[in-house]
């Protein structure tokens, strides 16, 4: 009898761990295919999972701006974008793996510490070497 219930066991461990691998390659795949935007007062900038920049828009607000703040502003926007992904990465691994999982959290803060959150009102200095105030430098 005993080696029936080892069956069993083995037979439920086994079910258990193909539905987490499910859930993982749903997360990986809705992660794959994420794309996040943020806006300014003439900037409009896209990226996806991986933080790339695919699309950028200028709007007539920004004729007439100087190139350092132009830059400045596309800089700090893309930024304001990639740092939204850790939330919107979170929010996927909730719904797919769990919020409790150990691979939701390891995902989640590894965006978190890629992709941080600028500064509150900070923008990107381009005359500063390429550094985010605080430190931090420019992707």
């Amino acid at each position: 009898m005993e080696f029936g219930l080892g069956e069993d066991w083995v037979r439920n461990w086994s079910a258990a761990a193909s539905e987490r691998a499910e859930r993982t390659m749903q997360m990986a795949e809705e992660v794959a295919g994420l794309s996040v935007s943020a806006r300014s007062a003439g900037v409009v900038v896209t990226v996806t999972a991986s933080g790339a920049v695919t699309d950028l828009r200028l709007t007539d607000a920004v004729r007439g701006w100087p190139v350092d703040r132009l830059a400045a502003d596309i800089l700090t926007t893309m930024r304001r974008a990639q740092a939204e992904l850790a939330g919107r990465v979170a929010e996927i691994a909730a719904r797919t793996v769990g919020p409790d999982s150990e691979t939701a959290r390891t995902i989640v803060r590894s965006y978190q510490a890629r992709f941080p959150s600028p500064d509150e009102g900070a923008a990107f200095r381009p005359g500063d070497g390429g550094r985010w105030p605080g430190g931090g430098r420019a992707r």
